[in-house]
C-alpha cells in the first residue's frame, strides 16, 4: 500500500509518499493558501512517483494547516510526526529539536519513536524560523549570507527574544558601528539559548535529531549544538521529517 503524508507548515508545505520505503517527495511554499498548497504538494509528490491519486491508500495530514483539507484519512500532531519520522531516519534517536516558521519543540521519544514527552513555544516568534527571517531582513540579508558571516564571529549580546525589542536592539547596535558578524552570530546565539531553556524542561538524552526547515541552516545548528554541548544529527532533508511520520502514521494503519 502507498500512504501519503502532508505536512502544511506556516511557510512550507511538504508531501511524501511512502510504501515501505520513501517513493516521491514534494515541497511548495504555503503561502495564504494552505489547503490549496496541501494539494500542490500532493499532485507534485504523485507526479514526482508517476502514479495515479487512486493508488494511494491513505492519506494523513499534520502540521497547523491540517484542518484545511477534507481529503485526509487521518489528522496526526506534528509532534508526533516529527518523532516518527526522524526515529525512521535514525532509530537510535532519542531526542528531536524541530524548529518551525512559527514553533519550536523539544521531543523526547522511546526506543519505538513514541513521544515520551515534550516542551514547546509556540506563544512568540521567539526562537523560531520567523524570528530569523525578521533579523536576517533588519541586517538587510538572506538566511544563507546571516549564517555565512556570523561564522567564527564573537556574538554580540542581543538581550530580548521579542521580535519588535530584538529589531529595536539590532538598530542600535549598528548604530553603535557593531560589525554584521557579530549581530549575526549573537541572532543564532540567541535562538540557541531560547532551544537550551526549551531543552532543560524534557530529558534530553541519547543521539538527538534536527527537523524542520530552520536545520538547513548551518550556522544555527553550529549554535544549538554548542549551548548543548552535543552533537546533533541533522537528516539530508530536514524539513521533510513531519511529512515523512505522517506517512509512516498512515501505513502502518
Amino acid at each position: 500500500m502507498i500512504a501519503a503524508g502532508i505536512d502544511i507548515g506556516s511557510t512550507g508545505t511538504k508531501a511524501v509518499l511512502f510504501d515501505g520505503e520513501i517513493r516521491a517527495t514534494a515541497v511548495v511554499p504555503t503561502g495564504w493558501d494552505p489547503a490549496g498548497a496541501g494539494l500542490a504538494a500532493f499532485r507534485q509528490a504523485l507526479d514526482a512517483a508517476g502514479i495515479a491519486e487512486g493508488a494511494v491508500g491513505r492519506v494523513v495530514g499534520t502540521g497547523y494547516g491540517r484542518v484545511s483539507l477534507p481529503l485526509f484519512d487521518k489528522k496526526v500532531t506534528e509532534i508526533t510526526c516529527h518523532a516518527r519520522g526522524a526515529h525512521f531516519l535514525h532509530p537510535e534517536t532519542r531526542t528531536v529539536l524541530d524548529i518551525g516558521g512559527q514553533d519550536s519543540k523539544v521531543i523526547s521519544v522511546d526506543a519505538g519513536g513514541k513521544v515520551v514527552e515534550f516542551a514547546m513555544n509556540d506563544k512568540c516568534a521567539a526562537g523560531t524560523g520567523r524570528f530569523l527571517q525578521v533579523m536576517a531582513g533588519v541586517l538587510g540579508l538572506s538566511l544563507e549570507e546571516l549564517g555565512l558571516i556570523a561564522a567564527g564571529a564573537e556574538p554580540a549580546r542581543i538581550s530580548s527574544m521579542c521580535a519588535v525589542f530584538a529589531e529595536s536592539e539590532i538598530i542600535g547596535l549598528l548604530a553603535q558601528g557593531v560589525d554584521k558578524g557579530r549581530i549575526a552570530a549573537g541572532v543564532f546565539h540567541a535562538i540557541a539559548t531560547r532551544v537550551q531553556g526549551l531543552a532543560g524542561k524534557v530529558s534530553v538524552s541519547g543521539d538527538i535529531t534536527f527537523s524542520g526547515g530552520v536545520a538547513l541552516n548551518p550556522a544555527i545548528c553550529r549554535a544549538i549544538g554548542s549551548g548543548l554541548a552535543v552533537e546533533i544529527r541533522v537528516p539530508a532533508a530536514p524539513q521533510l521529517v513531519g511529512a515523512l511520520g505522517a506517512a509512516l502514521v498512515g501505513y502502518e494503519a
